[in-house]
């Protein structure tokens, strides 16, 4: 008769992305996974559909237990379907249960005609996908909830792919305690992407008219249906709350912002020599760089960048290179001599590395090589003539044939032609959106320039033979993130800045902004410049940009040190630790809710009937069965076939021979 608390029962996150990188989502549940696996120990596992791409560096098969064993037998032997378990690898070491997808794909016409008959679109195939998906997790629960004995069980879907799951397990009548959580609105995103005002025009657009315009009817019906269906409904911000009520007409009972793991330095120093030791990483790729064309002084550079999903508009990469155009002209015309350098980080499709990149880090990693051989033999002609008690003299160190050779280097320096190059690789689309607008605001690293620009369209790595860092590591190395968004539900990027000491621009259409807005009262002080996006027109935001960046160009090295140190302070909000609370207080509210709705006279649930249910997955079974009969009538026949042919041949060779 012991009261159960919520860790007590069995808990499951339901995601497109577990051991599977394919955008936030993925960030999401990997940083989440310590502070869960902390509190539900081993009741709690992810769900996700395998990829056996992705396992070989993410996944690792464990020994079954009595009842995992049970379900997974009952799950292939009675559905077809097959589930690998084991461990995700990365900090927590979460169990998951990654579901093969094709293992099921014979059923995909019936489950789609009964989930969405009149309206499918068998040509989609990321629906399709997400149908199968969301069938074989209702199935697995069920059978999970049987084979247990379990009361019921707590299941946290996250966006529309997972969320068909959801809608069955509730059609069903599952004794599942049922999150849904959306981490961006589809239309939001479709109409953000198509360059509409969303914001000021919100309450005019007509969801379905606009699903169905842009083709995407029917996955706004997933994910319209999974939060009208949920126990519990979440967003991960305010602002895509404020969407939700808008395009899926529910008010979301609870935000739960996203966190990360935030790494604790005994001492404030500490993290300030990580930044000195990627920066001098970052002046060892620009000196190759821009090699034959530095006549900037390093000491005296600021590196700014943006990163992310490449979305032009919607992460504000608009912005940001509009405004480094307006920045540079004020820099040129106060005669600074600060530089900057700004990294536009954005994958697209590529075709290798410029050539002229790569020539310009060759040469100077020859020219490197050379300095490091000759500094080497100079030590020891210096040290000998000191062992003889003289001071040696220029013409002491440096032999003629050293000095040619210097002066060989100096002379193919000057050669080099052209300017150092806006982009790293060889795009594939030259109509490349980046590409032109830095070519539209002449941002080509002309020796006068005050903002050089490079643009790096592919993600980093420690493997990167132009730019060997990681992301974090290349980021703790910067001096400034600019991620003035115009549609970020949350906002990872400024978040990762911050919990590493790096200062940050981001915009009041942001998730991350607005969370922050309400735990402290002055963020530029903390180093997080906040841009108005909402209420301004497009030219005031930009000068508004441009001007927070004149700004952080001003501060001196003290100035920098110190607002890099509270920054770093800030990092305690996003900590999971902290956040994390959030979604036990939505595991909480799902458990009252199916709790209340059980215990009531009136409680109907508006699902099919247990009958309707059965006769789903019988017909499942069904199809199983007939596939596998089909399978062997086709074996037999073509074994009868060969067997006739054969008898055939031989009693025509036999009347032959006779």
């Amino acid at each position: 008769n012991k009261r159960l608390t919520v860790s007590d029962y069995f808990m499951f996150d339901i995601a497109w992305e577990v051991a599977r990188k394919v955008g936030g989502i993925y960030t999401v549940l990997r940083s989440k996974a310590p502070v869960t696996v902390k509190e539900f120990c081993d009741h709690y596992a992810l769900i996700g559909p395998y990829s056996a791409e992705s396992s070989r560096s993410e996944f690792e098969a464990l020994p079954q237990s009595e009842l995992t064993q049970s379900v997974l037998e009952e799950i292939k032997n009675q559905h077809g379907i097959i589930v690998y378990f084991g461990r995700w690898l990365v900090e927590g070491y979460p169990r998951v249960f990654l579901i093969d997808v094709n293992s099921s794909r014979y059923n995909l016409p019936q489950w789609r005609n009964h989930l969405m008959k009149g309206f499918e679109a068998p040509s989609d195939d990321e629906t399709n996908e997400a149908i199968i998906f969301g069938f074989q997790v209702a199935i697995f629960i069920k059978i999970f909830l049987e084979k247990s004995g379990e009361e019921f069980v707590i299941t946290h879907f996250h966006e529309w792919l997972a969320a068909i799951g959801l809608i069955i397990i509730r059609r069903w009548s599952l004794r599942a305690a049922t999150i849904f959580t959306t981490h961006a609105t589809l239309i939001g995103r479709y109409l953000a992407a198509a360059g509409i005002d969303l914001y000021h025009n919100i309450e005019r657009f007509d969801s379905e008219w606009e699903a169905g315009h842009r083709g995407i009817y029917q996955r706004h019906w997933i994910e319209k249906n999974a939060a009208s269906m949920a126990h519990v409904f979440s967003t991960v911000s305010d602002i895509t709350d404020y969407e939700a009520i808008h395009f899926l007409h529910r008010k979301a009972d609870i935000i739960v912002p996203n966190g990360l793991t935030v790494q604790r330095f005994i001492a404030l120093h500490e993290f300030q020599n990580l930044h000195l030791l990627y920066k001098n990483k970052i002046h060892e790729f620009i000196r190759g760089h821009f090699y034959g064309n530095l006549n900037f002084d390093l000491d005296n550079t600021l590196y700014f960048f943006t990163a992310g999903r490449y979305e032009f508009r919607n992460k504000g990469v608009d912005i940001f290179i509009e405004s480094l155009y307006h920045l540079n002209h004020a820099l040129k015309m106060k005669n600074s001599k600060t530089t900057i350098i700004a990294f536009i980080i954005l994958p697209t499709k590529t075709n290798n590395f410029n050539m002229n990149s790569l020539q310009g880090q060759s040469l100077y990693r020859d020219l490197r090589e050379t300095c490091n051989n000759t500094v080497s033999r100079l030590s020891d002609r210096l040290l000998d003539s000191l062992l003889h008690g003289k001071i040696p003299q220029g013409e002491d160190l440096l032999t003629a044939e050293e000095i040619v050779q210097l002066k060989r280097r100096v002379l193919a320096q000057s050669q080099r032609p052209g300017l150092p190059p806006i982009v790293t690789h060889n795009m594939l689309d030259e109509g490349d959106q980046v590409l032109q607008a830095i070519r539209k605001f002449e941002l080509f690293n002309k020796p006068d320039d005050r903002v050089k620009v490079i643009y790096h369209p592919e993600f980093l790595s420690s493997v990167n033979p132009l730019l060997p860092l990681e992301y974090a590591d290349f980021v703790r190395g910067c001096h400034l993130g600019v991620f003035a968004s115009y549609y970020e539900p949350w906002g990872y990027t400024p978040a990762e800045c911050t919990i590493l000491g790096v200062p940050s621009v981001s915009s009041n259409l942001t998730g991350f902004a607005n969370y922050l807005c309400k735990q402290i009262q002055s963020p530029e002080d903390h180093g997080i410049y906040i841009i108005d996006r909402r209420f301004r027109s497009y030219p005031e935001s930009v000068q508004q940009l441009a001007n927070v960046l004149s700004r952080f160009c001003s501060l001196d090295r003290r100035q920098r040190i110190s607002l890099r140190n509270k920054t770093e302070r800030l990092s305690e909000l996003f900590d999971w630790e902290v956040l994390g609370e959030n979604y036990s207080l939505a595991r909480q509210k799902a458990i009252n809710v199916i709790s209340n709705e059980e215990m009531s006279p009136f409680y109907q649930p508006y699902i099919e009937s247990k009958l309707q249910t059965e006769e789903i997955l019988e017909s499942t079974i069904q199809s199983k069965s007939n596939n596998i009969e089909s399978d062997n009538e086709s074996n037999n026949e073509s074994n009868n076939e060969s067997n006739n042919e054969s008898n055939n041949e031989s009693n025509n060779e036999s009347n032959n021979e006779s």
